[in-house]
């Protein structure tokens, strides 16, 4: 579900100071129960499959596929790899850097990390539409753990604006919901809980 901008900026995060320049345009969150203790962003990574975002459901693939095909029918995404000239990976302060789990510049399927951390992550992907940030912070609650994912988008040109708004309903009502619906289930499966709807 979606939740007040402000609860996620009040965590300590370091995306807050990174991303200090980029507009944050959403963020969504799910609550995972149980756990135990010292559960980290890499464990939430461990139950989503490679494909997790792209394979959800029906409608998930179909508009991911969609997507795909204006992609390569408009010349819209650049070739796979690592952190382009663009990319916030070299803004990164050298603390940092040395702090991340995974190197900087890794590619995971659609994004290119650009930092992780025990209880946070940073991914980015840009291209002709969008240059669009994926920040991920997993916080301890008394029945488990909270996830935020916060979306920061950072136009590219005039078809920025237009593109989100284009693909606003589908995000907020059909992929985010699906996924992190989802995660949640395979978490509860993963830690013993009966799954019950979010």
């Amino acid at each position: 579900m979606r939740i007040d901008p402000l609860e996620f900026r009040n965590l300590t995060l370091e995306v807050h100071s990174l991303l200090h320049d980029v507009p944050l345009r959403d963020v969504s969150v799910v609550d995972l129960p149980g756990g135990g203790e010292g559960r980290t962003v890499a464990d939430v990574d461990a139950l989503m499959a490679p494909d997790h975002l792209t394979s959800a459901n029906v409608a998930v693939r179909a508009l991911f596929g969609l997507r795909r095909m204006l992609g390569e029918l408009f010349g819209w995404d650049a070739p796979a790899g690592g952190a382009n000239r663009e990319s916030y990976v070299h803004r990164l302060p050298a603390l940092l850097r040395e702090r991340s789990t995974v190197a900087p510049g890794t590619v995971r399927g659609l994004f290119v990390v650009v930092y992780q951390l025990e209880r946070e992550s940073l991914a980015e992907v840009r291209n002709a539409t969008v240059h669009a940030f994926l920040c991920t912070a997993l916080q301890p609650r008394a029945d488990g753990y909270r996830l935020y994912w916060g979306v920061y988008v950072k136009p590219v040109s005039w078809l920025t604006p237009v593109y989100m708004g284009v693909i606003e309903p589908f995000r907020r009502f059909i992929v985010y919901p699906t996924i992190l619906r989802r995660l949640r289930q395979t978490w509860m499966r993963a830690y013993n809980h009966r799954v019950k709807e979010v």
